[in-house]
C-alpha cells in the first residue's frame, strides 16, 4: 500500500511538471520533448518498481512457511557474498597472521543487481547470505573494511560501518524489487570474516564468552541486533524490521555451542523488536529440545558436511523426526560432493515426509556471481581443496565441478518445491553491459544474468554495418583472473588512427538478448 501511495504522489508531481512544460511550450511556441519523455519514463519506472515489490511477510503455520495463503518452499545454490566479496583472485593478504586472510571488497550496484536477477531467473525464491563481518587487527594493513567496527570508546558498544551497510541496504532493496527472500545471519562461529572471537576481543574476553549472557561480548551482540533491526534502509526508507524481502533473521552461522539461555534471550530480543520476521536458530549438528520449546524460534536449521558427520540423505528424515512438526525445518547448507550424492540429499530434501512435515528449503554450497568488468568471482573450498564455486546458469567450463548438472538439479528441485513437475526454461537473456575498451585485445563486458554465450560484433560506424568477429564466447571460466584473462581479443588487423565500434549479444537456449551498449575504440 505504501508503494502505491508513493507512486501516486510521484505521479501527481509529474503531472504538475508536465503541465508546466506544456504552458512553457505554448508561450515559447516550441517544445521540449526530451523533458516530457523523461517524465513519462520516470512514472513508468516508479510504478513498475512498486508493482514488483513483495506483498507479504513470510509467516509460519506449524512446520510450514506461508507467503500469504500459499505454502512457501524453496531450493537453491547458496550465494553467500551478495553483500561482501571475498576476492580469491587477489590472493592471500600477507599481513594477516592467520596465513589465510583474504582480500575483501564491496560489490558494485551492477554486480548486486546482476546476482539477484540471476538467482530469481533460475528459480530461486529465497537466498541465505553470509554473516556480518567483524573488525580484526589486520584489517587496516590488508585494506579490508567490515560491517561491525570496534567501539569508539573502550568498553563501549560496537558500531555499524556506513560504508559497509549501504551495499547491505541495496541487497535488500534489489531483493524486494525482483522478488527474492533473504535469510540473514548476524554473527559467525568462525573467524574467517571476523566472528565471535573478534567480537570478544573488543572487551578482552574469550570466544566462549559470546554465549555467556552476562558477558560484555553478549551485550555487544545484542547491541548489534538492535542496530541492525532498527536501521533505516538508505534505498527504501524503511527500517529493516519493516522490509518484506527479509524472510528471517538467523542468530548466527553454525553457532554450535548455543545454550537454552543464549537462544531464549536472543530470540526473545529479536521478536521484541521485530514482529514481522521469522527467527532461525543458527546452530548445527544437533536438534535441541530447548529450541523446539522456545516460542520465539520459528525455524530449525542444520548444515550437512563430512566434518560434521551428517552428510547423508538419512539426516533429512532423522532431523524431521526429531523436530516432530513443531517448527519449520531448513537445510541451510550442504555440499562439496559429486552429483550423485548431492542428488540423493536433494531428493530427500524435496520429498521426505514425516507425518506431513517436509523441509521448507535447502541450499547447496556455494556460488559466486558475475564481476563488474567481466568473468565471475570464484572460491576454492579449503575443506576438500578441489571444489570451486558454481556459476549461474551453469557453464561447460565448470565440468570438473559438474556445474551444469548441479545447477539443473537445483533448478528442478526449486520447481518441485513449488509444486511443479519440471523446471521452466531459462528466460531470454537481457543485454550484457559492455565496459570501456582500452585495447582491442581485451574486450570485456558484464555478462547477462542468464547468458550462456556471447556474440561480439564490430562496425566502422556507430549505426552499423555490424560484422560478427566472435561467436560462442563464454564468460564462465572458473578461476578467472581479471589481471591476466580477457573475455575476447579482437585479432583482426585494424587501421591505425581509425575509430571502431563494438557491441555484444547474450545467447542461451531460449534466444538472444538485445545488443549491449556500444563502445568506441580509436585504434
Amino acid at each position: 500500500m505504501r508503494d502505491a501511495v508513493v507512486c501516486y504522489n510521484f505521479y501527481l508531481i509529474v503531472v504538475r511538471m508536465s503541465v508546466t512544460v506544456y504552458i512553457w511550450r505554448l508561450i515559447h511556441k516550441k517544445g521540449n520533448t526530451v523533458i516530457l519523455k523523461f517524465l513519462g519514463l520516470a512514472v513508468t519506472f516508479m510504478c513498475a518498481g512498486s508493482a514488483l515489490a513483495l506483498e507479504n511477510f513470510i509467516t509460519r503455520d506449524g512446520h510450514r512457511l506461508l507467503d500469504g495463503e500459499q505454502e512457501f518452499r524453496f531450493a537453491g545454490i547458496h550465494f553467500p557474498e551478495m553483500h561482501r566479496i571475498e576476492n580469491d583472485a587477489a590472493g592471500v593478504c600477507k599481513y594477516d597472521p592467520r596465513g589465510w586472510g583474504q582480500h575483501f571488497q564491496w560489490p558494485t550496484e551492477d554486480e548486486q543487481e546482476n546476482w539477484v536477477k540471476a538467482a530469481v531467473r533460475t528459480g530461486h525464491k529465497a537466498m541465505r547470505v553470509y554473516v556480518l563481518s567483524v573488525q580484526q587487527a589486520s584489517d587496516q594493513a590488508c585494506d579490508r573494511q567490515t560491517h561491525i567496527l570496534a567501539p569508539a570508546e573502550p568498553g563501549g558498544m560496537p558500531r555499524l560501518s556506513e560504508a559497509a551497510m549501504v551495499p547491505y541496504d541495496r541487497m535488500i532493496a534489489l531483493s524486494d524489487k525482483y522478488g527474492l527472500r533473504l535469510i540473514l545471519p548476524f554473527i559467525d562461529q568462525w573467524p574467517w570474516w571476523g566472528g565471535r572471537e573478534q567480537l570478544a576481543a573488543f572487551y578482552n574476553e574469550k570466544p566462549e564468552d559470546f554465549y555467556d549472557t552476562s558477558s560484555k561480548t553478549y551485550a555487544a551482540y545484542q547491541s548489534i541486533i538492535k542496530q541492525v533491526l532498527t536501521r533505516k534502509n538508505t534505498f527504501t526508507g524503511r527500517e529493516y524490521r519493516d522490509e518484506k524481502a527479509i524472510m528471517a533473521w538467523e542468530t548466527g552461522n553454525e553457532l554450535k555451542d548455543t545454550t537454552a539461555d543464549f537462544l531464549s534471550k536472543t530470540a526473545g530480543l529479536i521478536k521484541s523488536l521485530d514482529k514481522n520476521h521469522l527467527v532461525v536458530d543458527g546452530t548445527y549438528k544437533a536438534i535441541n529440545d530447548f529450541a523446539l520449546a522456545d516460542p520465539n524460534v520459528d525455524i530449525i536449521s542444520n548444515h550437512y558436511y563430512e566434518n560434521a558427520g551428517n552428510l547423508s540423505p538419512q539426516t533429512v528424515r532423522a532431523d524431521l523426526e526429531a523436530i516432530g512438526g513443531k517448527k519449520a525445518y531448513l537445510i541451510g547448507e550442504f555440499g562439496l560432493l559429486d552429483i550423485e550424492r548431492l542428488q540423493q540429499i536433494m531428493d530427500a530434501a524435496v520429498n521426505e515426509n514425516v507425518n506431513g512435515a517436509k523441509t521448507v528449503g535447502t541450499f547447496i554450497w556455494g556460488g559466486r556471481g558475475h564481476r563488474h568488468s567481466g568473468g565471475f568471482y570464484w572460491h576454492l573450498e579449503p575443506a576438500n581443496n578441489k571444489t570451486y564455486s558454481y556459476h549461474l546458469p551453469g557453464f561447460k567450463e565448470g565440468a570438473h565441478n559438474q556445474e551444469m548438472q548441479v545447477v539443473d538439479m537445483v533448478r528442478l528441485a526449486a520447481a518441485q518445491m513449488n509444486g511443479e513437475k519440471k523446471m521452466a526454461p531459462l528466460p531470454v537473456p537481457e543485454a550484457p553491459i559492455l565496459r570501456v575498451i582500452y585495447r582491442a585485445d581485451n574486450v570485456r563486458w558484464m555478462g547477462a544474468p542468464t547468458g550462456r554465450s556471447y556474440r561480439v560484433e564490430r562496425a566502422e560506424k556507430i549505426d552499423g554495418k555490424w560484422k560478427v568477429i566472435g561467436k560462442n564466447i563464454s564468460d564462465g571460466k572458473n578461476k578467472f583472473d581479471p589481471n591476466t584473462d580477457a573475455l575476447f581479443s579482437d585479432t583482426d588487423k585494424l587501421q591505425k588512427g581509425k575509430t571502431y565500434y563494438y557491441r555484444v549479444i547474450a545467447i542461451n537456449e531460449s534466444g538472444e538478448s538485445p545488443p549491449s551498449n556500444i563502445r568506441a575504440l580509436t585504434y
